[in-house]
Order: C-alpha cells, then sequence, then structure tokens
C-alpha cells in the first residue's frame, strides 16, 4: 500500500489531510513534525511521497530550528532519500511563492492550503508518486 508521510504541525491540518488521503485516496498516512522521525522513516523505505508544511513552528534538528523548506533541503541532499517525491503544502500562497519555494527546496510540487477540492489533493499527489511498474 502507497504510505504518505504528513510533516504538519496543525494537528487539525494533520486530521484533515489524513482523512481525506485515506478516505478518497487509499492511501495509508503517517503524520509527524519529529525532524529526527522524519529523517529516519524517509530512510527507511517505508514511505512513499512526504506531504511538507513549509512553516513548522516546533520543529528543531541538531539544536536549530528548521522549517519544511529546510528538511526538503536536508533530504534531497541525501543519495538514500533525494528520489522520495517531496510536495510542499503552505499557508503562504502569495505570488511567486510556488516557484521560489520550490527552487528554494528542489521539492517535487507544491499545495497552498486550506485544501478546497478534496480530490483535486488527492490527485495532485497521485501523480507525484513513482510509476509501480
Amino acid at each position: 500500500m502507497t504510505t504518505v508521510l504528513i510533516v504538519e504541525d496543525d494537528p487539525i491540518n494533520l486530521r484533515v489531510f489524513s482523512k481525506i488521503l485515506t478516505k478518497r485516496g487509499g492511501l495509508a498516512v503517517k503524520g509527524t513534525e519529529d525532524v529526527e522521525e522524519v529523517m529516519k522513516v524517509a530512510q527507511s523505505g517505508e514511505i512513499d511521497i512526504i506531504l511538507m508544511d513549509v512553516s513548522l513552528a516546533h520543529s528543531v534538528y541538531q539544536g536549530k530550528a528548521v522549517d519544511g523548506i529546510k528538511i526538503t533541503q536536508m533530504l534531497k541532499s541525501d543519495p538514500d532519500t533525494a528520489k522520495l517525491p517531496i510536495i510542499l503544502v503552505t499557508a503562504h500562497a502569495m505570488e511567486g511563492d510556488r516557484e521560489n519555494f520550490l527552487k528554494q527546496s528542489g521539492a517535487d510540487g507544491y499545495i497552498s492550503k486550506p485544501v478546497i477540492d478534496h480530490q483535486e489533493f488527492v490527485n495532485k499527489i497521485l501523480e507525484h508518486l513513482p510509476d509501480p511498474s
């Protein structure tokens, strides 16, 4: 079964995204904002794609505050996790943000909050999954 890791610091968003992805997408979901856990799970091969909140208010890695952009950069620069698709999710949807965030982070996609069209949300995630063949 395809598994999505949701890196999100808002428990309500985490619950909403989880419900949409399991009910509409038939996907398995894990959720955390613990950066150590994100790195470990990403390297374990247990997940197929990551949904990464851009502004993580409480995330710390090796003593430093990090946001979703920084975590994505770390994952993309590691040969073991570089191919793992990462989709940024953010409420900061200003003109030009999408391109800046994608360029800065190396992420594979971008979804802005709030998520209104649940099916479109699922479709955007599915289109970034590696081909099962």
